[in-house]
């Protein structure tokens, strides 16, 4: 007999439809109160179970709605605002409450139709809200397609202001983030809008956007394959996959002929790998880097510095290109600019030798730089030889001694004079082991270095070189006759008369 009581009590119990309307009714009550002390969680129980009891009063799910619009949920409170719309069609503020969740969630169609329903409802704020909202979204959409990227934000997040819980504006935001160059923040919005879609192909397309711009070009083709999955018609994926793809397989091609010596087709292949993505700042970075090496292999100096520059303007903490600009500027002797670079170079790392040792190089040949440079006023190469060296000699002294240009202007005799001076100089330190070692190693040779040297009369080092009559300086009287020696055998050998 127990047990038949209990299977009694088990039983649903049918309530009468006037009593379901009044506990509904009182459910509704209760939940307004808690409403209105802003227990929205509390009231939204008491509502759902309103609806239990009556599912087809329209004010029910209007209420409820209300309530998920409170706690941040548009997307929950506009199918309740449809439902009851579906209900009781004349439901205005079924119709209105529809408008203002389409407006948080982007959808200005929507929310322009639901007001053309809501009769007797304020509606001129919401209007104004949908006009600005897409006056907003057409500027962005104008600053986008013009490749406008931080106007189009500024739009985009005016949007966001009025269409908070748009996941379409929040991931257009993050694909600017990414042109831009602010991946953590882009990553984090994608993230953010993966957390409530987590098949969001946008969203994954963002990420993948992100790890192309930083040179993660594997897992970016990872990425767009994931959302082609998803979205076999996602236009963005697909032309981002491609550019991923070639990308990856123009700089590797480029690689690859640079190691066998095919510098030329490497320089090809570098110059076009630069073409497929423009806003690609660290891939392109290291392309410039890599072009800039080929033209140093080639002893292409400018071109060099030149790509080593375009390099370092897309990434300023690039410090191979501050080294490889760095040793191009000391090819081309432009020292102070070598130094500044190694400047950088060291003070990025000042417990690297290596680095130290550039900088104390640069400032060396800098140093040098500024005294006379005793190998162009011989026309030599510093690796020149006693021969090389005593060739040149031959050839400068021969054309700037004073007494082949005695019927030159004032002015001309005084820069002959000095060149003179000059050629006798450096062939003294430069035929000299020890004192072109001295030079060499930076050491001014004005100051005491060069034991006296450039006291010593250039005459007296052209009358020792070719061991013949000097003859005197200009406006010296008389004919004299003077005789150049030649190398062995007399060979190149030279005279001349002046006549005074």
């Amino acid at each position: 007999m127990a047990a038949e009581e209990c299977m009694e009590t088990d039983q649903e119990i049918q309530l009468h439809p006037d009593t379901q309307k009044r506990l509904a009714e009182e459910k509704k009550e209760e939940g307004n109160q808690l409403y209105k002390l802003k227990k929205y969680r509390d009231a939204l129980q008491k509502y759902s179970e309103a609806i239990d009891l009556c599912p087809q009063c329209a004010a029910f799910y209007g209420n409820r709605s209300a309530c998920y619009l409170m706690l941040g949920q548009p997307k929950q409170a506009m199918e309740d605002a449809k439902t009851a719309t579906n209900i009781d069609s004349e439901f205005s503020k079924g119709w209105s409450r529809l408008a203002k969740c389409s407006v948080m969630l982007g959808d200005t169609v929507t929310a322009r139709q639901a007001l053309t329903r809501a009769a007797g409802q304020d509606v001129d704020s919401e209007l104004r809200s949908i006009d600005t909202l897409d006056r907003y979204k057409a500027e962005a959409t104008n600053a986008f397609d013009s490749k406008d990227h931080r106007k189009a934000l500024y739009f985009i997040e005016k949007c966001l202001e009025i269409a908070t819980h748009c996941l379409s504006l929040k991931t257009w935001r993050a694909e600017c983030l990414a042109f831009l160059g602010r991946y953590p923040e882009a990553q984090e919005a994608a993230n953010g809008v993966l957390g409530l879609d987590n098949m969001n192909a946008d969203a994954i397309y963002v990420r993948g956007l992100c790890l192309h711009y930083e040179d993660n070009i594997d897992r970016a083709v990872s990425h767009f394959t994931q959302v082609l999955r998803y979205a076999p018609d996602h236009i963005k994926a697909k032309e981002m996959y491609k550019k991923s793809r070639s990308l990856k397989q123009k700089k590797e091609e480029g690689n690859t002929a640079f190691k066998a010596g095919q510098l030329d087709e490497a320089y090809r292949l570098y110059s076009e790998a630069l073409q497929i993505d423009q806003w690609n700042r660290l891939t392109n970075s290291k392309l410039y880097y890599n072009r800039a090496l080929v033209c140093a292999n080639q002893k292409k100096w400018e071109e060099s510095i030149r790509d080593c520059s375009n390099a370092l303007d897309l990434d300023n903490n690039y410090i191979k290109a501050y080294i490889r600009r760095g040793k191009s500027y000391m090819e081309s002797e432009q020292y102070d600019d070598a130094v500044r670079d190694f400047e950088t170079v060291f003070k990025s790392d000042k417990s690297n030798r290596e680095y130290r040792s550039y900088l104390q190089e640069a400032k060396l040949e800098l140093r040098k730089s500024k005294r006379k440079d005793y190998y162009k006023i011989l026309g030599v190469d510093k690796n020149a030889n006693e021969e090389e060296v005593k060739k040149a000699y031959r050839k400068r002294a021969m054309v700037h001694h004073p007494d082949r240009h005695s019927g030159a202007t004032e002015q001309e005799k005084k820069d002959h004079e000095q060149k003179f001076k000059e050629v006798g100089e450096a062939y003294a330190v430069l035929s000299d082991d020890k004192k072109r070692r001295m030079y060499d190693s930076g050491q001014d040779m004005e100051d005491g270095g060069g034991h006296g040297f450039h006291e010593m009369d250039p005459n007296s080092i052209f009358q020792a070189f070719f061991g013949g009559g000097m003859g005197g300086h200009p406006g010296m009287g008389g004919a004299q006759h003077f005789s150049f020696g030649g190398g062995p055998g007399g060979s190149q050998g030279f005279s001349f008369h002046q006549f005074g």
